[in-house]
């Protein structure tokens, strides 16, 4: 490279920076250098072509840094560039990336616009992760923000939205993104975020009506509406998928004979990214992609070849042999038939291998399917004190470390929250089912109770029946805090709690004290302050097993009590009849 002094008025921020057409960089952290030396490191920049015009590749923050001073004295100093040579845009912008990534950190909006352009320039995922040093992975995932409306990646840049949340929105359809950026404009709307965004996008098999490339006039299975019958769902999601995969192969062949070379369905368990595909006319070989979502959706994509493809295209060169590709050997009728009797067969068989059902079950609570709908309970309040409450206690502590042995055993990342709530890959259920079958018993029954804990819906009759069943004592895993106190708003519960807890002389002493001194009598009991008896193991009658009330007003149910009258009543109906 050539290294010389330029006037600025000769240069200008290149196409190919990264930081191009956006508003003018922050450069308080050098101004104050520049301003005592000049401009110590060169700028790299290359010809645009213009006699004596240089356009800056990378180096645009000591630019118009150069630039503030020049306007301050007057006075604009020629800068110290390296010339790059012309013609290669790709090396342009991998060294404008590379020396502002060693400088300033690139949010990854603008990293997945810098990649692109590496992409569009023919640069593969591989090239770019070695010139980064980045993992392949690393590199997918920025390129996956293409799935995203533009409106997303706004509010992903500007720190409206966290990195959790804007990667399951990748996973959105157009019309998902779009009903989730309707709930997050609306002050009355609940708007899912982080994992929970994730249970709503992937579960349940609420499937709607509007997904329906058939006729609904003739569909012969039931539609269930709203209280409106603005919105229907398909009752039976068998029945819906007939009919639509009935007409999705309908659409292909149509599609073969308007004259398309090939028609490409992408499964559920599969995606279509965008950016990995150019746009192809019919005439020059392009297909059409129909990317089918498990919640029924359907998108048709027409005109794309792969990039390899495209670039083969470009050159003259045919896209294969020539020759049409070959005619599968059975018909959909035909595969109907044999997957119906191969399930018929492995669930026969199954019948005398409970271990490996076992495992199969996990495998499916774990990664989901298109049958199975298991999300873990978010576990959700608006009040940061009982959250911070629950997520310091003994039980949420002892069941996180169970947690992350259990992802550990799995082979799972150490980043996700869950266990449970997969997204219905085939292909992730086959590996976690042969990873579950070498596993002992133990291990998994062990898998099983994180799983089961995730999916245990807060505030059901189940938690009450289990932890009746199990004599739960909640003293061995929860104790009194500040925040259980603070929530105590009735002056009656107030007096009850003092009384079981201090005894009926202090209750008696404090009857007409209001309940905030009730309550710090009773909290400074429970922790042995301002010269009170310490009172250990203490827990208020709604949180034990079974739940009991303070009040004759009630409000506390328990299923354990619900089940007792249950097997009594018949005997109680044999007495009867007896007399």
């Amino acid at each position: 490279m050539t290294l010389m002094f330029i006037a600025q008025d000769r240069l200008s921020v290149s196409k190919t920076n990264m930081r191009h057409s956006r508003k003018a960089p922050d450069v308080s952290d050098i101004l104050p250098t520049i301003r005592k030396r000049g401009v110590i490191q060169t700028l790299l920049v290359r010809s645009t072509g213009e006699e004596d015009r240089y356009e800056i590749v990378a180096g645009a923050r000591r630019f118009h840094a150069a630039a503030l001073i020049a306007a301050e004295t007057g006075e604009a100093e020629p800068l110290p560039c390296r010339i790059l040579a012309a013609g290669d845009d790709a090396d342009a912008i991998e060294a404008s990336m590379i020396e502002n990534l060693a400088r300033l950190d690139a949010d990854e909006v603008t990293q997945w616009e810098t990649f692109t352009r590496l992409v569009k320039e023919g640069r593969e995922v591989a090239d770019i992760s070695e010139t980064f040093g980045l993992p392949d992975l690393t590199i997918r995932r920025v390129l996956a923000l293409g799935n995203l409306m533009p409106r997303i990646r706004d509010l992903y840049r500007r720190e409206e939205i966290d990195r959790v949340t804007v990667r399951h929105l990748t996973m959105a359809s157009k019309a998902q993104q779009r009903a989730w950026l309707a709930l997050l404009v609306d002050p009355n709307a609940y708007v899912p975020t982080g994992h929970q965004l994730k249970a709503w996008l992937l579960g349940g098999q609420s499937i709607s009506a509007a997904h329906a490339l058939f006729d609904l006039d003739g569909y012969a299975g039931a539609l269930v509406a709203d209280l409106f019958g603005c919105d229907r769902y398909f009752a039976d999601a068998d029945a819906f998928w007939a009919a639509q995969n009935a007409a999705i192969d309908a659409r292909r062949e149509a599609y073969l004979e308007a004259g398309w070379s090939d028609v490409v369905i992408v499964p559920p368990s599969a995606r279509f990214d965008s950016w990995e595909y150019e746009k192809a006319a019919k005439r020059k070989g392009g297909r059409v992609y129909i990317d089918v979502r498990a919640n029924g959706e359907v998108a048709f994509h027409e005109g794309y070849l792969t990039r390899t493809e495209a670039r083969r295209a470009a050159r003259g060169e045919p896209l294969d042999s020539g020759a049409k590709p070959p005619r599968p050997e059975i018909t959909s009728a035909m595969q109907t038939y044999v997957d119906l009797h191969r399930h018929t067969a492995v669930r026969a068989a199954i019948l005398a291998h409970s271990g490996v059902a076992l495992r199969l079950m996990v495998a499916h609570a774990i990664m989901g399917s298109p049958l199975w709908t298991v999300r873990p309970d978010p576990q959700s309040t608006r009040n940061d004190e009982v959250r911070e409450s629950v997520e310091t206690s003994v039980g949420e502590a002892r069941f996180d470390e169970h947690r992350r042995a259990v992802l550990a055993v799995l082979d799972l990342s150490p980043e996700e929250p869950t266990v449970t709530g997969g997204n219905g890959d085939d292909h992730g259920l086959c590996e976690l089912f042969h990873r579950l079958l070498e596993l002992p018993d133990g291990v998994v029954l062990d898998i099983v109770a994180v799983a089961m804990g995730e999916t245990l819906a807060v505030g059901s009759a189940a938690v009450d029946a289990v932890g009746s069943h199990l004599g739960i004592d909640m003293a061995d895993w929860w104790q009194a805090d500040e925040c259980l106190f603070d929530l105590i708003r009735d002056r009656e519960v107030a007096t009850a709690l003092l009384t079981e807890i201090a005894g009926d002389v202090v209750a008696k002493a404090n009857e007409s004290e209001k309940a905030k001194t009730l309550k710090k009598i009773a909290r400074d009991h429970v922790e042995g302050a301002n010269g009170r008896a310490k009172v250990e193991r203490w827990v208020p009658r709604w949180m034990r097993f079974p739940p009991a009330a303070y009040t004759a007003r009630g409000g506390v149910a328990s299923i354990a009590a619900a089940i007792r009258a249950a097997r009594q009543e018949p005997e109680r109906e044999q007495e009867r009849l007896a007399a």
